[in-house]
């Protein structure tokens, strides 16, 4: 294990210990759910959400609810991790979503936001100016044990973005 392993290991823990101590602060379903950052890089974020009871619904695959919440949380994670690293105070909501549901999610589900560097790009520009901003965010839901990489869900989410001064 070099050195780069041992980097990213550490922002990998440093990601989960920040997206559980906002779920248990601020959005206790998320803790709930139990998300895993997996990847969380300048060009995407990657989260699971394992397959267990507490997200399956009464057919056996994954609640849309559950699927929605990890949507959320992939879409906003860069968001979350820019404004921390550059002390920034933000107001960030998503103000609608949209999803299409393709497959059965039965096992653990990975969603993956590849717009890093453009919701970076959002962030910046509500700073510079003082203004909302929104912009559309695209996530992708992936059940590799039972689907390989085809997915099962896709969203769009509209991230709404304000500098709170």
């Amino acid at each position: 294990m070099g050195l780069k392993d041992v980097l990213r290991d550490r922002e990998l823990l440093k990601a989960n210990l920040m997206v559980n101590a906002f779920g248990i602060t601020k959005i206790p379903m998320l803790f709930f759910i139990g998300p895993v950052v997996e990847e969380l890089s300048d060009e995407r974020v990657v989260m699971k959400i394992p397959f267990r009871k507490r997200v399956k619904n009464h057919v056996g695959s994954m609640y849309f609810g559950a699927l929605m919440a990890g949507a959320d949380l992939a879409g906003g994670l860069a968001a979350i991790k820019y404004a921390a690293d550059k002390r920034l105070k933000l107001s960030l909501v998503f103000k609608d979503a949209k999803g299409e549901f393709l497959k059965r999610a039965e096992g653990d589900t990975i969603f993956v936001c590849k717009q890093v560097k453009d919701i970076r790009r959002l962030i910046d520009q509500a700073v510079a100016d003082g203004e909302r901003h929104n912009m559309p965010v695209e996530v992708t839901a992936y059940v590799p044990s039972k689907e390989g990489d085809e997915p099962v869900a896709k969203f769009v989410l509209t991230a709404s973005v304000k500098n709170k001064k």
